[in-house]
């Protein structure tokens, strides 16, 4: 579903920052169209990442969190590991990205 996740791993002593920017409407379930009527409820639930085959971090998210979600953060790894980003919706919709670490 949507764009690829725009993502950038660079490791410095030992520590990977990650800073991770998925493509999602995010809709609360509470907002208007043109028309009057509600727009549904569409949001990422779960976010799985992880590095070197490791998980890194395990996330639930809700309508509340704005439009095309934005993380950074930092976890042990190395450079040249590979870093897979997952995320499933409440539609079902899921995505899948990797990029590795510069």
């Amino acid at each position: 579903m949507g764009q690829p996740s725009r993502m950038r791993a660079v490791a410095k002593d030992g520590v990977v920052e990650l800073r991770l920017l998925m493509s999602h409407p995010m809709e609360n379930g509470l907002r208007h169209d043109a028309s009057g009527a509600l727009i549904p409820l569409h949001h990422i639930e779960r976010v799985d990442i992880e590095c070197g085959g490791r998980p890194v971090l395990q996330a639930r998210l809700g309508p509340g969190v704005s439009r095309d979600p934005f993380l950074q953060l930092r976890f042990r790894g190395a450079q040249g590991e590979r870093v897979l980003v997952r995320w499933v919706d409440n539609h079902g919709d899921s995505r899948s990205d990797e990029t590795t670490v510069a």
